[in-house]
């Protein structure tokens, strides 16, 4: 069986990071967030098949006949959806990831499908370095993102980090005297740095740092934070126009404030190339004869995601399909 490689990556939602997988092809890669869901589609409609199973390192998770779940390994944390063949895993970890097979059976008992797929748990993660006034950071929702306050904490006698007036951090030296009761917080005195996991919108804002020497005298700081979702999956399409000109068009699922960019086999798209568009919207026509790899990046603060494809000049597909008809 051909294997077709399907790559989803991820969608942000208020509650985290939520990401899709189409699995009906067999040999799909899949990605999901660390904390996050994923949703696996693994058929269209489980009403259409007597007999699957769902199956991880030689365990069933799934065992299932038409509509009737007859086993779910993981029900605590998942959700399976006959109705449209879609199996959602919550609050993922690093062991969710590795080689899952899909064994269809027909009404004899007899295997009649076999798909696999690889899911891939990934955290996404963002750095920022507060050292400077005014300092512009960013954050993915439902990731974790590292603040570097000061260089290390032995050398600032106090410190202060503070948000919506309410101290988050209070220290001296290397001793930390806040009780971090927010399990999603780490600070790091030998480096200075202050981790936030599992970020949500409510962490956006302004902080401020107050430093103070041993004589009280003190310096302020002031960052501002914004939490973005991640820009998800890529969809690129293509359609021949009737003049033999290529139209193209770009999304992407979720992701605040996306931002496009174009390149045909590596180089940025030319006016030789492009009857209409710029290479930072997300709709573009191609002149007649243009060929070759044509790729989207959909990009954030956050993240980057792109998708490929391999186009030939429209010309040529409709002599080709001219000939077929012919025949």
């Amino acid at each position: 069986m051909e294997a077709v490689v399907v790559m989803m990556v991820v969608l942000g939602l208020c509650h985290g990071v939520e990401t899709y997988c189409d699995g009906r092809q067999n040999g799909a890669q899949c990605y999901g967030a660390l904390g996050g869901t994923v949703d696996v589609q693994l058929m269209d409609r489980a009403s259409d098949i007597h007999k699957y199973q769902w199956i991880k390192d030689q365990r069933v998770i799934l065992d299932g006949r038409k509509n009737q779940i007859l086993f779910n390994h993981i029900e605590n944390r998942s959700l399976f959806t006959p109705s449209n063949g879609t199996f959602s895993i919550n609050n993922l970890s690093r062991n969710d990831g590795g080689e899952y097979q899909l064994d269809i059976y027909d009404a004899n008992g007899y295997r009649s499908e076999e798909r696999t797929l690889n899911l891939i748990i990934q955290g996404v993660e963002t750095y920022c370095d507060g050292r400077q006034n005014e300092a512009q950071c960013y954050g993915a929702l439902g990731g974790t993102v590292d603040v570097q306050l000061m260089d290390r904490a032995s050398d600032v006698h106090k410190y202060q980090w503070i948000k919506d007036q309410r101290t988050i951090l209070d220290g001296r030296k290397d001793q930390i005297l806040t009780n971090l009761t927010d399990q999603r917080y780490f600070f790091t005195p030998s480096n200075g740095t202050f981790r936030i996991n599992n970020l949500s919108r409510n962490d956006s804002g302004e902080y401020q740092l107050e430093l103070y020497d041993s004589e009280g005298k003190n310096k302020k700081r002031t960052l501002h934070l914004t939490i973005q979702a991640p820009v998800g999956s890529v969809l690129l399409l293509s359609e021949c126009l009737s003049e033999g000109q290529m139209r193209a068009s770009c999304s992407s699922e979720g992701g605040d404030s996306p931002q496009y960019s174009w390149t045909l086999d590596g180089h940025t798209l030319t006016h030789a190339e492009l009857l209409s568009g710029n290479n930072e919207t997300n709709n573009i026509t191609l002149k007649q004869h243009v060929s070759g790899r044509l790729l989207c990046s959909v990009r954030n603060q956050v993240n980057n995601v792109s998708k490929e494809e391999t186009i030939s000049p429209c010309k040529d597909q409709m002599d080709m399909k001219f000939k077929e008809t012919k025949h």
